[in-house]
C-alpha cells in the first residue's frame, strides 16, 4: 500500500500572501497543493495564476486547476514541472490530449471529481488519469466542510482503475482525517485547518499522527 500523503493547500488571490505561506509550509513538508483559478468555472473565486507560481527547489507541487481552458496553460505548466495537475471534467475542452501532453512530459494527470459528478459518466478521463481527487471543497475556496458520503466514490473510481491515485480535497480537519485515511485515500490535501491553526507545524504533524493511527484500535 502506498503511503499516505498530507499535502497542505494555498489557495490565495496575492502573491505576497502566497510567497508567505510557501516559507510557512516550507519548513514542515515537501508536497503541497497549489490551487488555480481564473473564475471560468462556475462560483470558483479568483486565485494568483500559473504565471505567478513558484516553490522551492526539491518540492513536489501538485497544481489543481479551476479552469474552463486549461489546455492554454500547457506551455506555462511545461515549464513549471510540477508532480501533478488536477484539472476539471467541467472545462470546455477535451481533457485527454492534454493529459496525453502533460504525460508525455513526465507530469502526472489528474481529474477532479466534483460532488456532482459520479465516476462512471467520466469513465474515460479516470482511465487516462494517473490521479482522481474527490473534491467535496468549493471552487477556489478554503474553510468547507468535508462531504464524507463522497467517500463512496473511492471504491468506484478503484473498479475503473485499480492503480490510480485518490486524492481527497475538501474540509479535512483532526476530526475527520482518520476516516478519510481508512477509506482508502492516498494524498489528502488540507488547507484551512493547517494554515488558521496557531501552529501550522504542529498541527501537520498531528495530522499525519492522527491519519496513519489504524483503523480499529
Amino acid at each position: 500500500m502506498p503511503a499516505l500523503i498530507i499535502a497542505p493547500t494555498i489557495t490565495v488571490n496575492d502573491p505576497v500572501k502566497y510567497k508567505l505561506i510557501i516559507e510557512t509550509y516550507h519548513s514542515f513538508t515537501k508536497r503541497a497543493q497549489v490551487d488555480v483559478s481564473d473564475g471560468s468555472l462556475p462560483g470558483a473565486d479568483i486565485t494568483v495564476p500559473t504565471t505567478a507560481i513558484w516553490w522551492p527547489k526539491g518540492w513536489a507541487i501538485d497544481i489543481h486547476m479551476m479552469l474552463s481552458q486549461p489546455s492554454s496553460h500547457v506551455p506555462t505548466l511545461l515549464k513549471l514541472m510540477p508532480n501533478l495537475v488536477v484539472l476539471h471534467p467541467e472545462a470546455q475542452e477535451d481533457l485527454l490530449p492534454i493529459f496525453a501532453a502533460l504525460q508525455k512530459n513526465g507530469i502526472k494527470a489528474g481529474v477532479a471529481v466534483a460532488k456532482n459528478i459520479y465516476p462512471g459518466h467520466i469513465q474515460n478521463i479516470v482511465e487516462a488519469a494517473d490521479h482522481a481527487m474527490i473534491f467535496s471543497g468549493n471552487l477556489g475556496q478554503t474553510g468547507g466542510t468535508a462531504d464524507l458520503l463522497q467517500l463512496e466514490k473511492v471504491r468506484i473510481l478503484k473498479k475503473i482503475k485499480p492503480a490510480i491515485e485518490i486524492g481527497w480535497d475538501g474540509g479535512a480537519n483532526i476530526k475527520n482525517i482518520r476516516t478519510i485515511a481508512q477509506a482508502g485515500v492516498n494524498v489528502i490535501n488540507v488547507g484551512s485547518a493547517i494554515i488558521g491553526a496557531g501552529d501550522p507545524a504542529k498541527m501537520y504533524a498531528d495530522l499525519v499522527a492522527e491519519a496513519e493511527k489504524p483503523g480499529v484500535t
